[in-house]
C-alpha cells in the first residue's frame, strides 16, 4: 500500500491547447471507482483557456495539482510532472482522451496480482469513429491483439505495443526510466528501455481507454512521430540494447522485404554499421539482382537457422504472418533467430 497521506495511484497528464476536450478527460479521471489518486497536471505552455479550467478542476477537487511547466515541450513537461508523482503506481493521461470509469481500479488489481508485472497497458477504443482512418483502424486491432507480456515482446519491434495514455508502471520503475528527447516517440522509446533492462509489461484484457485520434492529435502533427523516426528508434535499439537488441552482437544480417518499411529500417541500421547480407523478396523481377551490396534471394534459398539473425520488415499482418509460418516450418525461432520490424 501507499504510505499514508500518498495516493496509491499519480496520473501524470501534460496538457496544452486542449480546452474542447479537458472538461471530459477530468471528469473521467474524476469518475474512477478506484478513488485512491492524484493527478499531476503538467500545462505546456498553453496559449487557450487550458490553464483556467484546469485551475478550477483543481479548486474543487484537491486530488488535482496544477503545475506550470518550466520549459516547452511535450518531454520537458512529462519529466517534470514524473518527479512530483508521489504515488505508488504511475498512470499516463493525456487531456484529450477519456478513462473508463474502472481504468485505475483494473490496473493496479492486475499489478497487485502479479509482482512480476512492472506495468501494464489495455485495450482501447480509438475515436472519433468518423475520421478513423484504415491504418489507425488496423492498429487499434493489432494493439487490442496483444494479449500477453510474451506477445507484447514479440511484437515489440512492429510498433509501439501500448498505447502510452493506457500505460500504469510502478513509480520507482517509471522515475528511474523517465523520458527521453531524442526526435523520436518518447512512448515508444520508454517501452524499448524497459524491456530492454528486463521490465515486464502486462495487458489489460479490457478496453479502458478511449483514445482520440484526430487529425489535430500531437501524435498525427509532430514530425517525431513520423515513420522514418520510428525506424530511427527502432534502429537504434536494435544495435545497443544488450539484453533484447538483436543485432547487439552482430553486424551482418539477413533482411526478408525491401518494401517501403524494408529500406526505410535498412537504411537506419546502416547508420549503426548494420548491413544485409542478403535481402529475401518474392517477387522475381527481383531475385538474383543486388540491393545495398547485397544479393536477392528467394525464400526457398534460405541459409540454415542461425547463420545470421534475419530482420523481417514487411508491412501488414497477414503476410507477416505468412512468413512467420514459413520461417517456424522451416526450423526458424522468433525472437532468437528473427524478429518482426515493420
Amino acid at each position: 500500500m501507499a504510505d499514508k497521506g500518498e495516493p496509491q495511484v499519480s496520473v501524470l497528464m501534460p496538457f496544452r491547447d486542449a480546452e474542447a476536450t479537458l472538461p471530459q478527460c477530468l471528469q473521467s479521471i474524476r469518475r474512477q471507482t478506484f478513488p485512491d489518486w492524484e493527478c499531476v497536471a503538467v500545462d505546456d505552455h498553453s496559449s487557450d483557456r487550458s490553464l483556467e479550467l484546469v485551475r478550477e478542476a483543481a479548486a474543487s477537487d484537491s486530488r488535482i495539482q496544477v503545475v506550470r511547466g518550466t520549459t516547452g515541450g511535450l518531454v520537458p513537461a512529462l519529466n517534470q510532472g514524473l518527479a512530483l508523482c508521489s504515488g505508488r503506481y504511475v498512470a499516463r493521461m493525456d487531456g484529450d482522451d477519456l478513462m473508463h470509469r474502472d481504468r485505475l481500479a483494473h490496473q493496479v488489481a492486475m499489478l497487485e496480482s502479479d509482482p512480476g508485472l512492472a506495468g501494464l497497458g489495455c485495450r482501447v477504443r480509438m475515436f472519433p469513429r468518423k475520421t478513423l482512418g484504415p491504418g489507425m483502424a488496423a492498429y487499434e486491432a493489432w494493439l487490442n491483439r496483444i494479449d500477453s507480456p510474451e506477445r507484447l515482446a514479440a511484437d515489440l519491434w512492429i510498433e509501439c505495443p501500448v498505447a502510452h495514455p493506457a500505460l500504469m508502471l510502478h513509480s520507482g520503475v517509471f522515475k528511474e526510466a523517465g523520458y527521453r528527447d531524442k526526435g523520436w516517440p518518447e512512448d515508444y522509446d520508454l517501452i524499448l528501455r524497459l524491456l530492454g533492462a528486463g521490465r515486464k509489461i502486462g495487458v489489460a484484457p479490457q478496453r479502458l481507454l478511449s483514445w482520440r485520434r484526430d487529425p489535430g492529435s500531437l501524435s498525427m502533427t509532430d514530425p517525431r512521430y513520423l515513420a522514418d523516426r520510428f525506424a530511427a528508434c527502432k534502429a537504434e535499439h536494435l544495435c545497443t540494447l544488450s539484453a533484447i537488441g538483436f543485432l547487439h552482437a552482430s553486424h551482418r544480417y539477413l533482411l526478408w522485404g525491401y518494401g517501403g518499411t524494408g529500406r526505410s529500417l535498412a537504411r537506419e541500421l546502416q547508420v549503426h554499421g548494420r548491413y544485409p547480407s542478403a535481402i529475401i523478396d518474392v517477387h522475381p523481377g527481383r531475385i538474383d539482382n543486388r540491393i545495398l551490396g547485397a544479393a536477392v534471394i528467394g525464400p526457398e534459398d534460405l541459409p540454415e537457422p542461425g547463420t545470421l539473425p534475419m530482420v523481417v520488415s514487411v508491412a501488414g499482418e497477414e503476410p507477416r504472418g505468412r512468413i512467420r509460418a514459413f520461417l517456424n516450418h522451416r526450423g526458424w525461432r522468433e525472437s532468437l533467430d528473427f524478429i518482426c520490424a515493420a
